[in-house]
């Protein structure tokens, strides 16, 4: 589809890589862009075709008057994430488990359910969900989130299979470490906000069902099908070395 006059409607909108999502779109000729958060105020409104809206991914209410609220988008980006860096039988493990899966997983769907109608009667469209190089293996150190994301994947694409027919386009979006408030903590190579808006408005024009937004997922891409028992000797090597 055309990014250039397309409605759009970002969640996790007022930082980091919804941000970014929301500048991209505007640059390439966006029509209108609502920019979604929890608090609306948060919202930077540096643009006459920014729309501030109230939106919490884990309310079925909000999910339910946002869909009302936006009956014109034909670009839905499901941004909004939460990574609690939780091994999987560390201490509050099944918290943070549930935590993320509330964001990560069950919010993805809440909003493709709500929205899916929306974007059938306005051609199809497409919706972007923002997954993660784990969604194809396990990290020791975020297990809990690389269970949301694997999750997060199945939903992606059996979303894209029963969509198909009303024309919507399904697209998953990886990437390593994204420079953002949410991997502050985190001592690694980052991709920057504006590198993964940028590869994904052009898989979004390329009718791509999977954007590799940096390095790092291509790289993990290929080494998962060629030698994934290398990664996961990786992944046990990075356990035992933990401080």
């Amino acid at each position: 589809m055309k990014v250039e006059g397309s409605i759009a409607l970002v969640t996790g909108a007022n930082r980091g890589l919804g941000k970014a999502y929301t500048q991209a779109l505007l640059a390439a000729g966006a029509a209108k862009v609502y920019a979604a958060a929890r608090d609306p105020d948060s919202i930077a409104i540096t643009d006459p075709r920014i729309i501030a809206l109230k939106l919490d991914v884990t309310s079925q209410g909000d999910v339910v008057a946002a869909a009302r609220q936006c009956p014109d988008i034909n670009l839905l980006i499901n941004n909004a994430g939460i990574l609690l860096q939780s091994p999987m039988l560390a201490e509050g493990a099944e918290d943070a488990m549930r935590r993320e899966m509330e964001v990560n997983v069950y919010g993805v769907l809440r909003m493709i359910t709500a929205f899916a109608p929306v974007l059938a009667v306005n051609g199809g469209g497409a919706i972007v969900n923002m997954l993660s190089v784990v969604s194809w293996f396990t990290s020791p150190l975020n297990a809990t989130y690389g269970a949301s994301k694997h999750a997060a994947l199945a939903v992606t694409d059996g979303a894209r299979i029963q969509l198909h027919d009303q024309g919507t386009q399904v697209i998953g979006v990886y990437a390593g470490f994204i420079d953002t408030d949410m991997t502050t903590h985190i001592d690694s190579a980052k991709v920057s906000p504006e590198q993964v808006a940028e590869q994904t408005l052009e898989g979004i024009r390329q009718g791509r069902n999977h954007v590799m937004a940096d390095r790092r997922a291509l790289d993990v891409w290929q080494s998962m099908r060629q030698d994934p028992a290398r990664v996961e000797a990786q992944m046990l090597q990075l356990w035992q070395q933990r401080p």
